[in-house]
């Protein structure tokens, strides 16, 4: 799909789906020179997750390098910054009260998707309608029964079972921006205490990220399973 037909692709997803907010389009840029011409950058210290948001709720269009990650293991994640040894250790999430024990932490934080470490120069966010690049993953944050079209869509060509992966934390940077990207495959997530109290992630909202790769075929499946007299109305 080319970068004209992210707007149409936009308007069809929230039309069909009943979407208040904006699909986001996320690049993991690797160098400077893949960032649009005119691109500012974020001028503040957030969460990936609440970069998201300022994309889908506000409409805004930046990149971010490591300086403006608040988030440790969302920076990590994402390939900005090495894994700190709070995290490697699994002391972190052990004090945040998240495991019986730092062995299960470690456990986790192991399975964490990540990208190598420095491999991201920047992130690079937009609502899909104004995205000027390429994206690699697009991120949709709703409701259960959105999600339910989504997974319906998935299943539309080929059929068959989804089977996503995630564990509580890190569901927008780890579970459906560095997985999806790491993998080329739907992840669906509940989202994290931390994008529920800073990024304003709703309660009855949860995240899905897909390759921007499969962008027509999404629209496509969408438009039909959203319109299918089986579908709830």
């Amino acid at each position: 799909m080319q970068i004209t037909e992210y707007p149409k692709a936009s308007e069809a997803l929230k039309k069909a789906l009943g979407l208040t907010t904006s699909p986001v389009a996320i690049r993991l840029v690797h160098s400077k020179d893949e960032i649009p011409s005119g691109t500012e950058k974020l001028d503040k210290t957030v969460r990936h997750c609440y970069m998201v948001s300022l994309a889908r709720k506000e409409g805004k269009v930046f990149y971010s390098t490591a300086d403006n990650h608040e988030c440790v293991g969302g920076a990590w994640s994402l390939g900005l910054r090495e894994i700190s040894e709070s995290l490697k250790t699994g002391d972190f999430y052990f004090k945040l009260g998240k495991f019986e024990t730092p062995a299960a932490c470690k456990r986790t934080i192991d399975q964490i998707p990540h990208l190598e470490s420095g491999a991201t120069f920047a992130t690079l966010y937009a609502p899909l309608e104004k995205a000027q690049f390429i994206p690699h993953v697009i991120l949709i944050v709703a409701q259960p029964r959105i999600m339910l079209k989504l997974a319906q869509a998935n299943l539309y060509q080929l059929g068959g079972r989804l089977h996503s992966q995630f564990s509580g934390i890190q569901s927008i940077c780890a579970d459906t921006t560095a997985q999806t990207y790491l993998t080329g495959s739907v992840n669906f997530s509940l989202g994290c205490d931390g994008s529920r109290k800073f990024s304003g992630i709703e309660d009855g909202e949860m995240v899905m990220g897909f390759p921007a790769e499969i962008l027509p075929r999404m629209v496509h499946a969408v438009e039909i399973v959203t319109a299918a007299p089986g579908s709830k109305k």
